[in-house]
């Protein structure tokens, strides 16, 4: 019952026709067909280095933390801020 017949997808084609015109049609073929050619060649590259990481076995870890004590505790309290106060006299609606 929920299966595309032969006859529903011939309707599709047609609505896209009439949408964005038959010259419109192979600019926007080309363009799907080179984004997904990027977005191909960019996964192949991203599992490339990821296989490179653990032949090499030296993996490392994309974010280094720092400990929480390594950090001063007291830093803002030391800041001195300078400056003039300014009336502010736009009105508001």
């Amino acid at each position: 019952m929920g299966a595309f017949k032969p006859w529903h997808i011939v309707v599709m084609i047609l609505v896209v026709v009439l949408l964005f015109g038959s010259k419109k049609l192979p600019d926007m073929a080309r363009g799907l067909g080179r984004s997904m050619r990027i977005l191909k060649s960019e996964t192949e590259a991203m599992r490339g280095e990821d296989k490179n990481d653990e032949d090499d076995g030296r993996a490392e870890p994309k974010h280094s933390r720092q400990p929480l004590d390594s950090q001063p505790a007291d830093k803002t309290d030391s800041a001195v801020i300078e400056g003039e106060s300014v009336k502010d006299d736009r009105k508001t609606y």
